[in-house]
């Protein structure tokens, strides 16, 4: 859910202990169902499956529906996903005729082709087949300068767990008594090429109460696991720990981070010549990055040094080595306002890229860093007005190439190559999967309960009546300073938009679409404050007669799905049909599964009176009601889930039921928290959602 450093890191699993579930168990009549793969639990599954498989699958539009998804999932006018390595461009792709993926590369004259020829490095599809084992790719980690040696991990399942095995380009083939982590919660990463940092399963007390890797050791080629020394390690209270090497040449370095918890965290450079770590005096809360000669930090608080104030949501820089000898006269390369934040910076070889979002409209602004200190900036040439930018550097050690990716609702997605200086060209650009003929997207603001002004977008018929009956489908997340911008759905396109129904993003708070202050509104005991600014935006849509409650529908997953349940039973009046996927909805019992207790610092401890006074407000499993009048619901979840526990919605649906509440429930029985393992799944799991809101809002 943090971006950048812990995607990279796997999320581990740990029921509640035996003390605390025989506690529970006396107030729960649901714990049961808690047991991710328990034969009584399972069972129950498959017969909430099959309920909702006969109302939903023999609906006259789903097969269609399923068909239609599943083609634009595996279609190959796709824009592939690269990565450039040591000259060749890296992708990992997915299709119909391999439903695992393949692992492979080509040139950049190749990619440009309309069918691009593709070297195969790994068919994952034969992998399965030669194993017998389900596994789903998590990425390669390879070796500079050659890039011949890459570092693969993988999972079973789609599950957070994963195993990394040594492969070598040259053979197209795993590496005979090459490195080798066994399936677990942790990451492989090359330090050089006989040696490896890894943080994982160690065993009793390797492991963070949050499930993270404690201990990161250094690991010898041709010695066992077991004899890897550990060269770093953090609290077990603490989230989690991770190792790595910078290897670009001239400044290569070994730096360790101690997450402390979600949104703070240590940066330790461990000395070249005895390891020991040296903490950077550094606030813990904000977000650290070397590069070269350059240390930046984004600031989520108010920062004071060498005699300036910098706000919160600053982008600050300094060089390193300058830092490392005291200085603390920091650069500010982006301070916010009102209507801004920033949302991504990206080197090159020699210059800095920020993507700034203005009232949620991408803004990419190039700065050159100058011997005098200066930053001067221009705007990149190309950069779109409208719609959302994400930009990666092609090589930011040699070049000062960039790859832009362009989108917004209603135009195909389209991905440029660019030099900084000169505008840059079209790769691919998607078709278009569905017809947008005569729709737009448009802006607007809702008011909240406390006056605050929330942004969320419209996409409907230019000729949309005013007449609230349109049937509407409002998304939503509001967490973990993700930022919702607007993209080119496919999906959203034929499963709703092509239909008729209005689409709307909600830009609530708990998100990043203003910066830190716009996440640190809504945590913990101002939660409601999420909750209150989409129930606005639902007004909002219900005042200006787009819809009525009876054509109105929500949905959100993961942190999202916690919205779904606090709408639920916050603001049930307001709403038509509610899907709600891989929810979090026990908030009593959500530290002690999976990988809750790292999410403390957004929600808040249950395990502390205090914390659960306010804690118990926005938990929908302990508020349900059977008197209440409540909107369909349709549950989903995955069991291979180790990220959010697929009990939250388990309990909720069996309460509900047991209430006599319209709900229905779909488990996937693999997928991990992106709910699908392949794109065969992907596609029965949405055609299940988009059907389940036809017949309930149309």
């Amino acid at each position: 859910m943090k971006p950048a450093l812990l995607a990279s890191l796997a999320v581990a699993a740990s029921l509640g202990g035996p003390a605390h579930a025989k506690t529970m168990s006396q107030t729960d009549p649901y714990l049961w169902l808690e047991d991710v793969t328990g034969d009584k639990a399972l069972d129950w599954v498959r017969a909430q499956n099959a309920v909702s498989q006969r109302h939903l699958t023999a609906d006259p539009g789903f097969e269609a529906l399923r068909t239609d998804l599943r083609a634009i999932l595996d279609s190959d006018a796709r824009i592939p996903e690269v990565t450039e390595r040591g000259g060749y461009w890296y992708n990992f792709w997915r299709d119909q005729a391999h439903p695992a993926g393949l692992w492979r590369r080509t040139t950049l004259d190749e990619f440009r082709k309309p069918a691009p020829a593709w070297d195969v490095l790994l068919d994952l599809d034969a992998l399965n087949a030669a194993e017998k084992a389900n596994f789903v790719w998590h990425g390669a980690d390879c070796l500079k300068p050659d890039y011949n040696r890459c570092l693969l991990a993988l999972s079973r399942g789609g599950s957070d767990a994963d195993e990394t095995r040594e492969f070598d380009i040259g053979a197209r083939a795993f590496v005979k008594d090459g490195f080798f982590r066994p399936e677990a919660k942790g990451a492989l990463s090359w330090r050089d090429k006989d040696s490896v940092y890894v943080a994982t399963d160690f065993g009793a007390g390797s492991m963070t109460t949050s499930g993270y890797a404690r201990i990161a050791k250094l690991w010898t080629r041709g010695t066992p696991l077991s004899a890897a020394r550990t060269v770093f390690e953090v609290q077990p209270t603490d989230l989690a720990v991770t190792v790595y090497r910078d290897h670009d040449t001239g400044f290569e370095r070994d730096l360790a981070y101690r997450l402390v918890a979600f949104y703070k965290d240590q940066l330790f450079l461990l000395d070249p010549a005895s390891g020991a770590p040296r903490q950077l005096d550094l606030p813990d809360s904000a977000s650290k990055a070397v590069h070269r000669e350059w240390l930046t930090i984004e600031l989520r608080e108010p920062l004071v040094a060498n005699g300036a104030t910098f706000p919160a949501g600053s982008l600050l820089a300094i060089d390193f080595k300058r830092f490392l000898g005291g200085a603390r006269d920091w650069t500010a390369l982006f301070t916010p306002d009102a209507h801004s934040s920033l949302s991504s910076a990206t080197w090159t070889r020699h210059h800095l890229l920020l993507n700034v979002l203005e009232d949620v409209k991408s803004r990419v602004t190039v700065l050159t860093p100058q011997p005098d200190g200066t930053w001067p900036r221009v705007p990149l040439d190309g950069a779109p007005t409208l719609g959302a930018v994400s930009l990666a550097a092609v090589d930011d050690e040699t070049s000062d190439d960039y790859l832009m990716q362009v989108t917004d609702f209603l135009t195909p997605s389209s991905l440029l190559l660019g030099t900084v200086g000169a505008a840059p060209t079209l790769l691919k650009q998607l078709p278009a999967f569905f017809d947008a003929t005569g729709l737009e997207a448009t802006q607007h603001f809702a008011t909240s309960k406390d006056g605050t002004r929330v942004p969320y977008f419209v996409v409907a018929s230019e000729e949309v009546k005013a007449n609230s009956r349109n049937p509407t489908l409002l998304y939503g997340y509001g967490g973990f300073e993700v930022s919702m911008l607007p993209q080119y759905s496919a999906g959203v396109g034929r499963g709703w938009l092509s239909q008729g129904g209005v689409y709307v993003l909600a830009n609530i708070r708990g998100g990043g679409e203003y910066g830190p202050r716009w996440h640190t509104a809504a945590l913990r005991e101002n939660r409601n404050k999420a909750y209150e600014d989409f129930a606005a935006v639902a007004q909002d849509l219900i005042d200006r007669r787009i819809t009525s409650p009876p054509h109105l529908g929500i949905q959100g997953g993961s942190n999202g799905g916690l919205l779904m349940g606090n709408m639920l039973v916050m603001y049930p009046q307001l709403f038509g049909a509610i899907v709600c996927q891989v929810p979090l909805l026990d908030m009593k019992r959500y530290s002690h599964l999976l990988a809750g207790a790292s999410w403390m610092a957004e929600y808040g401890d249950p395990d502390k009176p205090a914390d659960w006074a306010f804690l118990q407000r926005y938990s929908p499993y302990q508020n349900v009601r059977a008197e209440a009048l409540y909107p369909p619901v349709l549950f989903t979840t995955s069991t291979r889930d180790d990220r959010v526990h697929p009990g939250h919605a388990r309990k909720m649906m069996a309460r509900m039921q047991a209430q006599g509440h319209d709900v229905l429930y779909y488990e996937n029985i693999e997928g991990g928290h992106g709910g699908a393992a392949n794109n065969e799944q992907a596609a029965f799991m949405q055609a299940l959602s988009w059907t389940f809101l036809r017949q309930k809002l149309f």
